[in-house]
């Protein structure tokens, strides 16, 4: 593992221009650094600010000094716009429920999907009569009169809902009772329309237009999660549609949903709700942003608790004994877990921690290379490093693409890079860069170390589920385990097994020595491997490993369901060459939905040479435990 300090992007191998790009606004990552090393003390500010703008991120020598952010910028965005992004992680949860994957399917049974056309009848006649209130709370005429435009959409709503009936003959206030799920959103949408919001005048003392036109804003705040949702599930659904195997019995459906009409109606409702808060103060906008949260969360669990009398895909521990099963988790560590990647997290401290050319260095301390010395080493090691790495990957790679998956060939062509990988780690030991380290700038670094939204929290989950047999390891290029272990203990996971290189220390400062125990792609699948031995045969073992690299490829492939997560173009080069094939955990979970009857299997198979994509840890985390 090594990275680039000083590289400037456009001396780059295009594979790496791609994977910087891939790892969002460089601003952010520069502020996930400068929150890392404000833990650790130093007196040279003057440098670190430097050497921040210098440093890069990345497995394979990524520079993040010369890329602009992305925009439009957060900032630039509407209202409605904002907390769609923010709350986004939510919606991947009521697309990964049961029931929607059942729909998306088209193997829904029919029964469970009039069951939830009279809930949703219920709760669209809610919806009806919270316009309605807000349209009586507007004070803008143009207001007044989009209001009255998306309650007839809801309106067109119900007239589906109807025909939907008339085929089966039934009616739809008889059909069903009305479910807990439902109740909670549709009581909690007309309180906030009769403007039951806390911080809020009571209903019959809104006195000023002004104050009524909150209430309106917050009615529409917690409207607008619920029509981007479903105009969200309608164009994912449509794009799932599969014109050669027939009708869905569903297309009408998911049609309404994906259709212009609605999806127009969903960006008027967020345009809306941008306009008639842009008057509003800090705190009232705060209160939209928590109704918004309040309204995804409500939605997420109305689609969680429709009720299902079918095999599912979903989630994976559905069904899972404790007696009887063992879930195994692997995970890498670096911009897997990470937003940063740990040796420039290292290279970082060991530059602001190392003294000026002009100092004298303690007797009793190692001796150590100054800031600039360190900073020029670093320099020559990333680069050396860039230019091979490339080369490496060149030098395995098949003229051809391979047409059927492999895995021995991919195997045998990864051990050229284990070898580099190497020979790299040898050659930043003998450079005497990691010497001098203090073992406590460490452990501070590594609990301030920011990890990929989500990740926390589906780890978290997992340690803690009593009903859930399962154990989790990370395994890791990292050269310094401490630094893993910190950076997790700080969220309480300390029960999470590391597998990584560890440094050295002599009274806790770091000889410049790598205990070497997973340095390459074939380290890796050992350990893994030796890993899932040990656990033996006495329970049913499900493996999965989530990764992002080419050095993550052999164990994705080792596992029982193997998770790519990000966009590596790197890994998936190497990967499509050698005929790994790569499918999008959604449209592939919908495709097993379909093949999933009563008595069948999901059929998780090892070395299949097909992987997984997600973009989040909410997919991970939907995919693995569910809402």
């Amino acid at each position: 593992m090594m990275v680039a300090a000083q590289a400037v992007v456009q001396e780059m191998p295009e594979s790496f221009k791609n994977k910087i790009e891939e790892m969002g606004d460089s601003n952010i990552v520069q502020a996930r650094h400068s929150e890392i090393i404000d833990a650790i003390d130093s007196p040279e500010e003057d440098e670190i600010c430097l050497d921040r703008s210098q440093l890069a991120m990345g497995k394979s020598s990524l520079s993040m000094a010369a890329i602009p952010p992305k925009s439009p910028s957060p900032e630039e965005e509407g209202l409605a716009r904002r907390l769609w992004i923010k709350f986004k992680r939510e919606s991947v949860f009521a697309m990964y429920s049961p029931f929607t994957v059942c729909l998306a399917s088209g193997n829904l049974k029919l029964e469970t999907f009039r069951h939830y056309i009279a809930q949703d009848f219920h709760f669209l006649k809610a919806f009806s009569q919270a316009y309605e209130l807000a349209e009586e709370c507007a004070d803008d005429d143009d207001a007044k009169l989009s209001i009255s435009e998306l309650r007839k959409g809801v309106l067109e709503e119900l007239k589906m809902h109807d025909s939907f009936v008339k085929e089966w003959g039934t009616d739809l206030a008889k059909m069903a009772t009305v479910n807990s799920a439902t109740v909670k959103y549709t009581e909690f949408l007309l309180a906030t329309a009769s403007g039951k919001v806390e911080g809020v005048k009571g209903p019959g003392k809104l006195a000023t237009p002004f104050e009524k036109t909150k209430v309106a804003a917050y009615t529409l705040g917690a409207m607008s999660p619920c029509m981007r949702l479903y105009a969200f599930l309608g164009k994912e659904f449509h794009a799932l549609l599969n014109a050669n195997e027939g009708n869905h019995p569903y297309t009408k459906w998911i049609d309404n949903y994906s259709s212009e009409s609605f999806q127009a109606s969903a960006l008027q409702n967020e345009d809306l709700l941008d306009k008639l808060s842009v008057s509003l103060t800090g705190e009232e906008l705060d209160i939209i942003e928590k109704l918004y949260h309040q309204a995804m969360k409500l939605e997420v669990e109305f689609f969680c608790a429709q009720p299902l009398a079918q095999p599912t895909v979903v989630p994976l521990i559905k069904g899972h004994n404790p007696a009887g099963d063992r879930l195994i988790i692997f995970s890498d560590f670096d911009l897997t877990c990470t937003i940063v990647d740990s040796s420039a997290i290292l290279a970082e401290i060991a530059i602001v921690t190392a003294p000026k050319s002009d100092q004298n260095q303690p007797e009793n301390q190692l001796g150590r290379m100054s800031s600039g010395e360190l900073r020029n080493t670093w320099g020559l090691l990333s680069k050396q490093y860039t230019e091979e790495y490339e080369q490496c990957i060149e030098s395995f790679m098949p003229s051809e693409k391979v047409e059927n998956f492999n895995y021995e060939t991919l195997h045998k062509a990864l051990e050229q890079l284990s070898h580099f990988e190497k020979r790299a780690n040898s050659r930043v030991i003998e450079s005497g860069v990691l010497k001098g380290i203090n073992l406590e700038d460490i452990k501070k670094a590594g609990e301030r170390l920011s990890l990929q939204d989500g990740c926390t929290t589906f780890f978290q989950k997992v340690v803690k589920n009593e009903n859930l047999n399962a154990n989790v390891h990370v395994l890791s290029y990292c050269w310094c385990g401490d630094l893993i272990r910190a950076s997790f203990s700080s969220a309480g996971l300390n029960a999470l097994n590391v597998h990584a290189n560890e440094f050295t220390f002599k009274e806790s400062i770091s000889t410049g020595e790598i205990i070497e125990k997973v340095e390459s792609p074939i380290d890796k699948v050992q350990a893994f491997n030796n890993t899932l031995e040990k656990y033996g045969t006495d329970r049913k073992n499900l493996s999965v490993y989530i990764g992002d690299s080419v050095g993550d490829l052999l164990c994705l492939l080792e596992a029982d369901i193997g998770i790519v997560i990000g966009s590596s173009s790197s890994l998936r080069r190497v990967g499509s060459q050698f005929g790994v094939t790569f499918i999008p955990l959604y449209p592939g979970l919908v495709k097993k939905q379909k093949e999933y009857t009563e008595g069948s299997s999901s059929n998780w198979k090892e070395k299949s040479g097909i992987l997984y994509t997600v973009s989040s840890w909410a997919e991970v985390h939907a995919f693995i435990l569910g809402w």
